[in-house]
């Protein structure tokens, strides 16, 4: 009943558009805040792929790492808060930063949050080469002395990525501020870390991760999800079924420049129903490994806004918040 209802809900968004919009796109750019390689990534090749197909315009992409994301946000607040053919990947960790206060003075009233088109889910990754086969196993060696591995993801202590682990040590009773955690740039940069033997365990997201793990290159302990992924990858267990009540889902998506005109803001909206109605958009994400999320325009600002406000109370629990 919930698939029909959205359906017919996206049919009438695109069947009824309102006023005319006279904004013309020529050329455009995604901004990925992180190295090649990662979710941001992943979102732009997304979007590229999808407006290049339906618009048949040109979508550049540009990574800027900094700050975990940081620096991209800063740029479209302050350097090219007008530019309406610049959109910014964004995710869960940017609610997360946002919740945190890692992105100095600016906060989550300071974007325009144009809307989420997939989701992700964290997993706890390791080599195909490494002793543990569950998360159990790794909890154990952790357990025993958690400062003898070397643990890396995108973001420092307080990121996502830490987050989800924290989560699940603190259900098994351990400090997550006793283990050795490195800080990439990117899931796409930790990952390759992962893969070198850098470090040990990579708490990431399964897009990030999901062809190395199809290339029998390394091995998935848990995915935080509410129940196993479909098809292929059903098996690859949840953290919930070993033991550890934790669920990470992750929102993947776009916000704009906080100065364009409302005429502008609705044309990308408006677009990113079009492309989920052509089917084009579903394609894409299908090829990314993405799961099915439409969250647009102003339900996409009040979910972001209340996702900040919810990050911020696990951030509290943590002493992360400043």
């Amino acid at each position: 009943m919930l698939r029909i209802f959205f359906v017919w809900a996206l049919v009438i968004h695109v069947l009824y558009c309102g006023p005319a919009i006279s904004f013309e796109l020529d050329k455009s750019e995604c901004i990925a805040p992180a190295k090649p390689g990662g979710g941001h990534d992943i979102m732009c090749r997304l979007l590229a792929a999808s407006v290049g197909e339906s618009l048949l315009t040109d979508m550049s992409i540009r990574y800027m790492p900094g700050g975990i994301g940081a620096l991209a946000f800063n740029h479209a607040i302050s350097v090219r808060p007008k530019d309406a053919s610049m959109v910014v990947a964004v995710s869960t960790g940017t609610a997360l930063n946002l919740a945190l206060r890692k992105f100095g003075k600016y906060t989550e009233n300071d974007i325009r949050w144009l809307g989420a088109v997939g989701t992700d889910y964290g997993v706890i990754a390791v080599r195909n080469d490494a002793p543990w086969q569950s998360l159990s196993e790794l909890i154990a060696t952790l357990r025993q002395t958690p400062d003898s591995l070397l643990i890396g993801a995108a973001g420092s202590i307080g990121s996502q990525d830490w987050m989800k682990l924290a989560l699940t040590l603190d259900k098994a009773g351990i400090n997550p501020k006793t283990i050795r955690y490195i800080s990439f740039e990117g899931g796409g940069e930790a990952s390759n870390a992962l893969l070198k033997g850098h470090i040990q365990v990579f708490p990431g997201d399964f897009t990030e991760i999901v062809s190395h793990f199809e290339a029998g290159r390394i091995r998935i302990l848990a995915v935080f999800a509410e129940k196993r992924l479909p098809g292929k990858y059903s098996d690859v267990p949840t953290a919930r079924e070993q033991g550890y009540d934790v669920v990470w889902p992750v929102w993947r998506g776009y916000c704009l420049p906080p100065q364009i005109s409302n005429v502008q803001y609705h044309w990308w909206v408006n677009t990113l129903f079009r492309l989920e109605a052509s089917g084009i958009l579903p394609r894409e994400r299908e090829k990314l490994h993405l799961f099915p999320l439409m969250l647009i325009g102003d339900d996409f600002d009040r979910y972001v806004k209340e996702n900040v406000r919810q990050l911020r109370e696990v951030g509290q629990k943590f002493g992360l918040v400043p």
